[in-house]
């Protein structure tokens, strides 16, 4: 049987009761038990979905370099855009949350519904096969790959704008590292630095790591931009 959503009388290809559980269940809801929330599964989801858009971008834009290509996957699968994604698959009427959670507005915060469309889309991919999972994710990116193809999307990753500097400037590949984690488990805030070679070349914070990081690569690259020099002598 299939997993019936309320809205619009939508359906979700997934069969296994307990991967469905376990794709909406927040950690919040579990007390921090790892196994019984969703976040093994938007580890696997995040690989899968990087698969499925990466596929499509170099279906679709055969004249694009590896450069532009990954700055746009980058857009495609930023918190922001898979929040937006979860809305559309209405996914967050389905979240188990705790009841600190709820009242704080969980349902509605782009970390929560971001990591419960990759988990769902890990769901999918394990219960139904990858193409199945890509139906469900091309669905409900339409709306970001057709501002994608009209340009409207940004096509921005600080993250990879830093590796590209770094390279260039000392063949380096930039490092990030979770120096702090503040709040309870289920509402942190985690601070980034991104280093090369133990420099720290910037800072950032997030409700996510994936958020932190790049609030940490946009700092560092605003710091090599107006004092490069300190860091040539540092990085050597």
């Amino acid at each position: 049987m299939w997993f019936r959503r309320s809205k619009e009388n939508q359906t979700l290809p997934i069969r296994n009761k307990a991967l469905l559980e376990q794709a909406f269940t927040h950690r919040s809801y579990t007390e921090g038990e790892l196994q019984a929330s969703n976040e093994r599964l938007e580890f696997l989801g995040d690989s899968v979905l990087g698969l499925i858009v990466s596929e499509y971008l170099c279906q679709n834009h055969p004249d694009w370099d590896q450069g532009h290509l990954s700055k746009a996957r980058a857009s495609l699968v930023r918190e922001s855009t898979l929040a937006r994604a979860a809305v559309d698959a209405n996914l967050s009427s389905m979240l188990k949350l705790s009841p600190s959670e709820e009242a704080s507005g969980g349902r509605e915060r782009a970390s929560i519904l971001s990591d419960a469309f990759e988990a769902v889309v890990a769901a999918i991919y394990l219960d139904r096969g990858l193409e199945e999972a890509r139906k469900f994710v091309l669905e409900h990116l339409q709306p970001a790959l057709d501002k994608l193809e009209r340009g409207e999307m940004p096509v921005h990753d600080h993250k990879s704008q830093l590796q590209e500097l770094t390279q260039a400037y000392w063949r380096k590949v930039p490092s990030y590292k979770v120096v702090d984690e503040k709040g309870t488990p289920h509402r942190k805030t985690f601070v980034v630095e991104a280093r090369v070679k133990e420099v720290v070349l910037g800072s950032g914070s997030g409700s996510s790591k994936k958020q932190a990081q790049q609030s940490a690569a946009a700092n560092a690259i605003e710091n090599i931009n107006k004092n490069r020099r300190s860091f040539d002598d540092a990085i050597g």
